[in-house]
């Protein structure tokens, strides 16, 4: 019996990640521990709206997280945190005020008026 392949398109990521936000990912992981492999981005529950993003050192992938390449190295979404973040845009943003990563998720239906937590 003659056994066929079936070629299927690469999976698109979940997120996008900006060529600013791969630039401080690579800052991130220039200071970051011998040992870490990459950054990993979670939806712990927090903050008044419920959803809040965090980002910590990756030295092993869990069973579940989904790996991102990116220019700047590698970004982990929590397994747990995916169904939140898919479609969504990860940017680094500074201005003489404040610097942070700055998150366009089409998925959140609110967020608090300091905008550290969001609401799906």
């Amino acid at each position: 019996m003659e056994q066929t392949t079936t070629l299927r398109r690469p999976r698109p990521a979940p997120l996008t990640v900006t060529e600013n936000g791969a630039r401080r990912i690579a800052e991130i992981l220039a200071q970051a521990p011998a040992d870490a492999v990459g950054v990993r981005l979670s939806t712990p529950r927090r903050g008044c709206s419920g959803l809040a993003y965090d980002l910590a050192y990756v030295t092993a992938a869990k069973p579940g997280d989904e790996r991102i390449d990116t220019p700047g190295g590698t970004l982990f979404i929590d397994g747990g945190s995916l169904m939140y973040l898919i479609g969504s845009t990860m940017d680094w943003r500074e201005d003489d005020f404040t610097a942070g990563f700055v998150f366009n998720n089409p998925n959140a239906k609110g967020s608090c008026g300091c905008g550290e937590s969001f609401t799906v």
